[in-house]
């Protein structure tokens, strides 16, 4: 188990880098030296655990893991404080803090809890290398490729990974996207209204079902990210069939870290979804 510790008191990393290495808890794959850490500093030596003090100068504890937790919701966290207040130990839970441990340091203590952090990290990685042997297992089950010469089949199937396949716009997106690709016609060149007249006699209700399907892909791609943010299809499509800032936004409102998700963008999903479909084979 790798071991990074965020301190600005170089005696506290001193007794901690002793009780760790003396009791065989872990590796140190670096410290703060008492500096301010840079989160993707500290994320480039691949810790499994990152010990954080409460009260830094320049970016506090909490602050650090919020910018952690932007990036990272894998790496187990644990606070280093004499808070007792609860006030600060709910505001720290809601950061992203898995476990404290109390100052002064206790050698009890520091091992229960880096104890306990190993089990887990163990027990999640057992269960990620069962899933990937599923996943694997999956994969090379024989399966029905889609038909290359159909522009159709190529737009359901990106659709489908998406999990969009289900939803009622779905097959007006299909329609647009044949439209424009049987006419040659740029996305830019149109309007959303203008796509729906060309192809529908409701394109009011055409585009409301359209949206309604996106916002869904939005959200079922959000959900991708939170889980694995190295998701294959996440990474291939969080910035082509949506901007990943609207993404990203989408995440947050997930996590309940803001109040109003990511906005749709028809054209740009169509633009996207279009161009994705061209590169299928």
């Amino acid at each position: 188990m790798r071991i990074y510790i965020v301190e600005d008191d170089i005696s506290v990393i001193n007794i901690l880098e002793d009780i760790i290495e003396s009791q065989n808890l872990g590796e140190i794959c670096g410290d703060c030296g008492g500096e301010p850490a840079d989160v993707y500093e500290v994320l480039s030596t691949r810790p499994d655990v990152i010990l954080v003090d409460f009260f830094m100068p320049v970016m506090d504890g909490v602050e650090f893991v919020k910018a952690l937790r932007a990036v990272n919701d894998k790496i187990k966290c644990i606070m280093i404080s004499q808070v007792s207040a609860k006030e600060l130990i709910s505001k720290a839970y809601n950061a992203g803090i898995d476990f404290f441990i109390s100052k002064p340091i206790n050698l009890i203590e520091v091992k229960s809890v880096l104890k306990n952090v190993e089990r887990q990290v163990e027990n999640e990685r057992t269960l990620d290398n069962i899933r990937r042997m599923f996943m694997t297992e999956i994969s090379q089950m024989p399966q029905k490729q889609p038909d290359a010469n159909s522009y159709e089949k190529k737009l359901r199937y990106i659709l489908n990974k998406i999990g969009m396949s289900g939803e009622k716009g779905c097959p007006d997106i299909i329609k647009i996207c044949e439209y424009l690709h049987k006419e040659r016609i740029p996305v830019s060149q149109l309007s959303v209204a203008q796509m729906c007249e060309a192809v529908s006699d409701s394109p009011k209700n055409m585009e409301q079902r359209i949206r309604r399907a996106i916002a869904a892909g939005m959200s079922n791609l959000a959900h991708m990210g939170i889980e694995d943010f190295m998701n294959e299809t996440f990474t291939a499509y969080s910035n082509t069939l949506f901007s990943f800032e609207e993404i990203k936004s989408e995440m947050d409102f997930i996590r309940k870290k803001r109040t109003y998700g990511g906005k749709v963008s028809i054209k740009k999903f169509i633009d996207g979804l279009m161009l994705e479909a061209d590169r299928e084979p």
